[in-house]
């Protein structure tokens, strides 16, 4: 009985567990940003801005549904349900506003590894999670686990 009352306890846990965890913006070296407004980032992430430079496209890497990271994301960056997200990327693409929405990526692992592979990659994933050789990108002057960062 105690070890069905625990299993209980960590999958009701679990998720407010994960939901407490910082995400990190991530880029690659070649990226020349090191710090952005959070409404840069939401900018960014709407897909607004489209270039770093007039040579380096932004490539958007999104987590897949359900994975807690993307949850953060669209509760405070894009502000939206999962459904209007969706509808916003539909909306774009069918306007021509872009070529089309962001790169869904199904871990960290795979998040981090298109980082560094392609040029102009952003992406988000567990602050813990990050490997040497991707910059973190400052928002509002504050890293993750500073004091005020937006992304937990």
């Amino acid at each position: 009985m105690r070890r069905i009352a625990l299993i209980v306890l960590f999958l009701f846990a679990f998720p407010f567990a994960a939901m407490a965890a910082s995400v990190a913006v991530v880029v690659g070296a070649e990226v020349p940003v090191e710090e952005l407004s959070f409404p840069d980032v939401r900018k960014l992430f709407l897909g607004e801005r489209q270039f770093w430079t007039p040579k380096l496209r932004v490539v958007l890497l999104m987590r897949a549904p359900v994975a807690p990271e993307r949850e953060i994301v669209l509760r405070s960056i894009y502000q939206m349900s999962e459904a209007q997200f969706r509808q916003y990327w539909i909306s774009k693409v069918f306007r021509a506003e872009v070529s089309s929405g962001p790169k869904i990526v199904y871990s960290n692992e795979m998040a981090t590894e298109l980082v560094s592979a392609i040029p102009g990659a952003v992406a988000f994933v567990d602050a813990s999670q990050v490997p040497k050789g991707l910059k973190v990108l400052k928002i509002d002057g504050k890293l993750p686990g500073d004091k005020g960062y937006p992304l937990h």
